[in-house]
């Protein structure tokens, strides 16, 4: 049985502007001294032109180590420090979603796939 839990959130903006979220997303951060993190994933659509779509794909260890980071003075303080000011111009929607993993296919061992 799989207790993966992954927080994802999409996000569209203007054309030209997706690499802000990427390096608003890839910065160091707290996050990644909280138990159970596992890592982030921020991924670009690929687009000719026009608005941009990028994917923030935040994997944990159980949603009891996600609901941890959730209610942690930490996170808290971070979102309370950025209220009551403008989401960026560049943003044109954003949308969250929670989801338990239910099944992991992994390459063989034999396998030479090298991820970043």
């Amino acid at each position: 049985m799989c207790n993966l839990f992954v927080q994802m959130r999409k996000m569209v903006v203007t054309e030209g502007n997706a690499d802000q979220v990427v390096k608003r997303f890839s910065k160091e951060g707290i996050i990644e001294k909280q138990e159970g993190f596992i890592d982030v994933n921020v991924m670009v659509k690929k687009v000719r032109r026009g608005d941009e779509e990028v994917i923030i794909m935040v994997r944990w260890e159980s949603e009891k180590h996600w609901k941890q980071w959730e209610k942690s003075p930490e996170h808290i303080a971070g979102h309370k420090a950025k209220l009551g000011q403008p989401k960026p111009d560049y943003i044109v929607s954003s949308e969250g979603a929670l989801y338990e993993v239910k099944a992991v296919k992994k390459a063989a061992p034999n396998s030479t796939v090298d991820l970043v």
